[in-house]
């Protein structure tokens, strides 16, 4: 059975989605990766302050590098709604 990328692509995003957790217990409900401490802000803001992925998972040993496509993924997600103009 053939799959076409975009179906691909559409099963590795929400497999990446996976590693995004809410808690409401934790980090104030924000979004974190894989339930530790990290929030996806922190990863994202290291990304802004210029640093490569290669960097961050240096920085940051715990993560992996499908922790900061997910981060990434997630934010693209959160920011892709429609705006209504009345």
């Amino acid at each position: 059975m053939l799959v076409s990328p975009s179906k691909n692509i559409g099963i590795t995003m929400a497999t990446l989605l996976e590693r995004i957790t809410v808690n409401p217990k934790q980090c104030g409900g924000r979004p974190c990766i894989r339930g530790m401490r990290i929030r996806v802000s922190d990863v994202l803001d290291l990304f802004a302050a210029g640093l490569s992925a290669e960097q961050i998972l240096e920085e940051m040993p715990d993560l992996e590098m499908d922790d900061l496509k997910a981060a990434l993924t997630y934010a693209a997600r959160r920011l892709n709604h429609p705006v209504l103009v009345a």
